[in-house]
Order: C-alpha cells, then sequence, then structure tokens
C-alpha cells in the first residue's frame, strides 16, 4: 500500500508537472490580458486565441485577439483583431498581416492586409485601409475613407484625398497631391507625367 501511494504520488507530480510546462511553454495557445502587463499565461509569444480585456500588450500573437472593451498591442501580429463588443482598438508596434477590425487602428510598422476602423493611423500598408478618417506617414496600395491623408499612395477614394506622391489616382470632392497634374483638383487627380 505505501508503495502505491509513492507511485500516485510520483506519477500525479510528473502529470502535474508536465502539465505546468505546457500551460507556461512558448508560445501560449490561449492567453487573457489586462491592465498592468498582466498576461495569463504570463508569455510573449501567443498562437492561438488571445483575450486582451480593457489593455493587454504581448509581444506577438498569430492567431485570433478578440478584445473586449480593450486596446490591444503586439509587436507581431498575424491573423484577425476583432472585437467582441463594438469598442476597441488596435496598437501595431511592428508588423500586421491579416486583418484588423476596430475603432481605432494604428500600425506603426508594416501592413500586409487590410485595417477597418474609423480611423486607421498607419505607416506602410500593402492592402487597403478603410474608415472614416485615414492617416499613413508611409505609403499605402488602397485608402477608401471621407478623408485620405499619405506621404505616398496608389489609389484613393474619398471626399478628401491628400497626398505628396500620387501613384495612381485620386477620386473624389477634393484631390490633392504634390505630383499631380495640378496641386489640387475636384473629382480625379493623378500623377502628371
Amino acid at each position: 500500500m505505501k508503495n502505491l501511494r509513492i507511485f500516485f504520488t510520483l506519477t500525479l507530480t510528473i502529470a502535474l508537472s508536465a502539465i505546468a510546462s505546457v500551460v507556461v511553454a512558448d508560445p501560449a495557445p490561449v492567453q487573457f490580458s489586462s491592465l498592468n502587463g498582466f498576461n495569463a499565461p504570463d508569455n510573449q509569444s501567443v498562437v492561438g486565441v488571445r483575450f486582451p480585456a480593457l489593455y493587454g500588450k504581448t509581444a506577438s500573437v498569430k492567431g485570433v485577439d478578440l478584445h473586449l472593451l480593450a486596446i490591444s498591442e503586439v509587436d507581431d501580429f498575424t491573423g484577425l483583431q476583432f472585437p467582441l463588443l463594438i469598442a476597441g482598438a488596435n496598437h501595431i508596434n511592428n508588423s500586421m498581416t491579416g486583418a484588423a477590425f476596430g475603432v481605432w487602428n494604428w500600425n506603426k510598422g508594416q501592413t500586409t492586409g487590410l485595417n477597418w476602423g474609423a480611423v486607421n493611423i498607419t505607416n506602410n500598408v500593402k492592402g487597403a485601409n478603410i474608415g472614416a478618417v485615414n492617416i499613413s506617414t508611409g505609403d499605402t496600395s488602397f485608402d477608401l475613407s471621407v478623408a485620405n491623408i499619405s506621404k505616398a499612395s496608389s489609389v484613393q477614394l474619398g471626399i478628401f484625398n491628400m497626398t505628396d506622391e500620387i501613384k495612381g489616382v485620386q477620386i473624389g470632392l477634393l484631390n490633392c497631391a504634390k505630383n499631380g497634374f495640378l496641386p489640387c483638383f475636384p473629382f480625379v487627380n493623378f500623377a502628371k507625367q
């Protein structure tokens, strides 16, 4: 009987150790994030589903980021960012590949995919920015909103479009481009030859 207890205790200890190592191993399959750097489990890499509430920050996420009234901050993201309720914001520090839906999308690095929000503040976008206001400090492929402002863009569709360098076309009520056939022109503007 004593040997059976020792065997059971040893087996339980090994099993719990194995479970604990899987739970804290990088990357985490599921993570809950909140204020003050709280991540459960305490990993900086998630491959699976992440649930930030109010504010959550993690270095890397590949999968789905479902935030609850939150600002979700990630250095590198691949997948889908989506608020569980209408309100939510996405903040990417380096790169995003996939789709970000939120009231506010702020991407300081490279986006490959879609930013869909009331306000999109981006750098370089290979894909589309769709919202009420799109502001990009770099080069964008396609901007659709009431107001589009960028350093360089291929296509801008909106009421007001402004860029330093238009590579394709601007269509809207007022279109301004430093390299446009006219610096500002109603309805359509494109690069002068």
